[in-house]
């Protein structure tokens, strides 16, 4: 699955010009407004008219379709109405809504509640149900661990990565937290002002960056960290 040109424009300004290969699970980092942002609302078509999209992609999927991809956002309560009962925000079977809630280990009486009912990993695992219950071949992960305490946002990445196998989906995690990264993700992309500026297999890129901003990255994340094994 390859994302062979995506640029976007704003009055003759380039934003971001990058290209992405996803042939597994790919984690998209950088600082906050280094363009990951922006790439993640291009790919779900959520940009302002005012800015310019060329986006060219394989054959693999089709974004336009809208069903090859889907979202888990970061705070799932932008993705779940509260005043409705969690059973009625799935446009799909009770048959595959129960397989979803089995295999990411929800009970099926949180069906009748309503979000607010819910703890915060919970919400997180009913959101990750809801982007599944497509058989989307592309996720998109918007920083969903962020609110997460340590030992939620484990399980939540284990249960992605067991998901991967299981429900046949790529993964773009587009996140500045390299540790949670590093435990989901095989590759890397590092950009940096709308570009890549290093790219590979996560555990080569983190043992041994090439770019002085991949280096003050990791730096930053893992300040008083052992990281390397």
């Amino acid at each position: 699955m390859n994302i062979q040109k995506l640029t976007i424009t704003l009055d003759e300004k380039v934003l971001v010009d990058i290209s992405l290969c996803i042939s597994s699970s790919l984690a998209l980092i950088g600082q906050s407004g280094s363009g990951k942002s922006l790439t993640l609302k291009a790919l779900l078509g959520m940009l302002p008219a005012k800015m310019h999209v060329n986006l060219k992609y394989d054959g693999e999927f089709d974004l336009r379709a809208g069903k090859s991809l889907s979202l888990v956002p970061q705070n799932p309560f932008t993705a779940l109405s509260p005043l409705t009962k969690i059973k009625k925000q799935f446009f799909t079977t009770q048959q595959r809504v129960g397989e979803l809630f089995e295999e990411l280990g929800l009970e099926h009486e949180l069906l009748e509640r309503f979000p607010p009912e819910l703890s915060g990993g919970q919400l997180q695992r009913v959101v990750i149900a809801m982007a599944l219950e497509s058989k989307p071949k592309l996720l998109l992960l918007d920083e969903p661990t962020t609110a997460l305490d340590p030992q939620t946002k484990s399980l939540i990445l284990e249960l992605l990565k067991r998901l991967e196998k299981k429900e046949e989906f790529k993964m773009l995690f587009v996140t500045h937290d390299i540790a949670s990264a590093k435990n989901l993700c095989e590759n890397v992309a590092i950009i940096n002002q709308g570009s890549i500026v290093e790219e590979g297999v996560m555990h080569e890129v983190l043992q041994n960056p090439a770019s002085e901003y991949t280096k003050t990255l990791i730096e930053a994340n893992f300040a008083n960290r052992k990281f390397r094994e």
